[in-house]
């Protein structure tokens, strides 16, 4: 659990620096068209399981989850799309369920405002809201409410750190995901964000003293940005330093937008986790 040596100090970089350090759209040559691909596939996966989208657990317009169902009774994976918290929506991820699906896991995946339009601190409760939802409905629409893991990749990732915090959330799968937000406060994507120091610390999971005693995976591709991949070697050390259930792994060869591949697939290796930690619950 050691930060990558290759990862220099954010601090020190001149401001294009740390923006380009976490630009994984320019870093990653024809991420549009991999992202274009998902569009083309999760609109296949929604229509092969119709009976459950878009069921709203709160008052905006993202304020939805699309349910599939693999098994009855079943155990629950929800998960939370990334896109630096400001763009991107559920109905891109939908072809993800099939890695956890094909192993009897339903998959609930989770809508949310997007800054500006809403801070960090409302879209992290907008989370546990939409975790709120599920817990009251997850018996009528077929599932297990008490076997909740939640995953989440890029800002979703950071998200599932914070959703861990709720109760019912058994276990944690963070993929690629950010857990200190100062070099995001000092970056161009706090243009939308706004953060301020505080928003930014009581967000960071590596700020905190502690975290919550639940198992978390935390994974990133080995050919990712070494400001991002240093973002999950830090918090699996600081979940490691107080004695907290974590592990930790690099994908190889994976960069920000190929390491989904191995949750989209029954046999990828973030699926194979998955099943661990539902395992485990």
């Amino acid at each position: 659990m050691t930060t990558p040596f290759d990862t220099p100090d954010w601090r020190k970089m001149s401001q294009e620096e740390r923006d380009l350090g976490l630009n994984n759209g320019v870093a990653v040559a024809g991420s549009a068209d991999i992202v274009a691909g998902w569009e083309r596939l999760s609109l296949e996966m929604r229509a092969r399981y119709p009976d459950h989208l878009d069921l709203r657990y709160g008052p905006r317009e993202r304020n939805r989850i699309d349910f599939l169902k693999a098994r009855e009774k079943g155990p629950t994976l929800v998960f939370i799309h990334g896109g630096y918290w400001q763009t991107r929506a559920k109905e891109t991820f939908a072809l993800f369920a099939g890695g956890p699906m094909a192993h009897g896991i339903n998959v609930a995946l989770i809508g949310y405002t997007l800054a500006p339009d809403a801070t960090l601190d409302e879209i992290v409760a907008e989370i546990h809201a939409g975790v709120d939802f599920l817990i009251e409905r997850l018996p009528g629409l077929g599932g297990d409410a008490s076997r909740i893991v939640v995953s989440g990749w890029s800002a979703g990732g950071h998200l599932t750190s914070m959703a861990l915090s709720h109760p019912q959330v058994k276990a944690g799968m963070a993929i690629s995901g950010i857990y200190d937000l100062e070099p995001i406060r000092h970056s161009y994507l706090n243009a939308k964000l706004g953060l301020d120091e505080a928003i930014s610390r009581r967000n960071s999971p590596v700020m905190q003293a502690g975290g919550m005693k639940k198992p978390l995976s935390l994974v990133a591709g080995s050919a990712e940005l070494p400001l991002l991949r240093k973002q999950t070697a830090d918090l699996a050390g600081h979940r490691a330093k107080f004695g907290l259930p974590v592990t930790y792994e690099e994908i190889p060869g994976a960069d920000h937008f190929t390491i989904m591949n191995e949750i989209a697939s029954p046999a990828g290796r973030i699926t194979t986790l998955i099943r661990q930690l539902v395992e485990r619950i």
